[in-house]
């Protein structure tokens, strides 16, 4: 009887132990970033998470296509590297069925050089390095649209290429490369527009070294992205809460100042 009695609580120990361990495996996500800032404010978000009972697992990306593809194709959870217009563009090319879950932060695009400290310094046919990107490349060129130094085709909007150009003075060249290439191009061209995540990651500081930056009114807030049939997932929803709290933006204000601003 006894035997039975150990062997009976045994087995329900051990089952419990099986549903604890189905519990802890069904709370992990597995959450795709870009390399730099977005990776470092989801090590903040996971250990937050942590204490809620949730694994993170991050993954991270050195472009800007992977992270849907592997989203799309249901290796991740969700994603958090894009803004709005990106994904939205992602999506009419591909069809990702993606969509947009909150916002996290805004990365400013900048305008930075090596070879000049302002505009006014700008000659003719000095060349300028962009986004390849159709969201990114646009927003490029209204900033420098901004800075006087071209005119773009009205009709271009937010998805502007060198093509919409149509007042260009100083005959400027414009050398259009992979966002994640861009700071490193700077030894090379004249000045170029860099992605904030991408300027942190090769040590500059955008605050600082950028001769202009994006200001806070800006549409390009990133966000956190999922599979639309996943939209009202409970744990989903739980993961946004703990991103939008109040550690992770303390953390966010303290380590990049106005370098990255908080979009929620």
């Amino acid at each position: 009887m006894k035997k039975k009695f150990v062997s009976h609580i045994l087995a329900l120990a051990l089952g419990a132990g099986l549903v604890s361990t189905s519990l802890a495996a069904d709370k992990t996500l597995k959450v795709g970033v870009t390399s730099g800032p977005h990776a470092q404010i989801m090590e903040v978000v996971k250990e937050e998470a942590a204490k809620k009972g949730y694994n993170i697992e991050i993954i991270e990306f050195s472009d800007y296509v992977q992270p849907n593809v592997a989203l799309a194709a249901g290796d991740l959870d969700a994603n958090s590297y894009q803004h709005l217009p990106y994904l939205e563009n992602a999506n009419a090319d591909r069809n990702y069925g993606i969509v947009s879950m909150a916002k996290t932060v805004v990365f400013p695009i900048g305008i930075y050089s090596k070879k000049i400290k302002n505009f006014s310094e700008v000659q003719e046919g000095s060349r300028f390095a962009l986004p390849n990107d159709p969201t990114n490349g646009g927003r490029a060129l209204l900033l420098l649209e901004k800075q006087g130094l071209i005119k773009l085709d009205p009709k271009a909007g937010i998805k502007a290429t060198p093509i919409d150009v149509i007042e260009n003075p100083k005959k400027l060249r414009f050398i259009e490369l992979d966002a994640a290439q861009l700071p490193r191009s700077l030894d090379d061209v004249d000045f170029a527009a860099v992605n904030t995540n991408f300027a942190i990651e090769a040590g500059l500081t955008p605050k600082e070294d950028a001769m202009v930056l994006e200001d806070g009114d800006s549409p390009y807030a990133n966000i956190i992205a999922v599979r639309e049939k996943d939209l009202d997932r409970a744990d989903l929803k739980e993961f946004v809460q703990i991103y939008q709290s109040r550690p992770v933006k303390d953390f966010v204000v303290k380590k990049y100042q106005d370098s990255i601003l908080v979009a929620w």
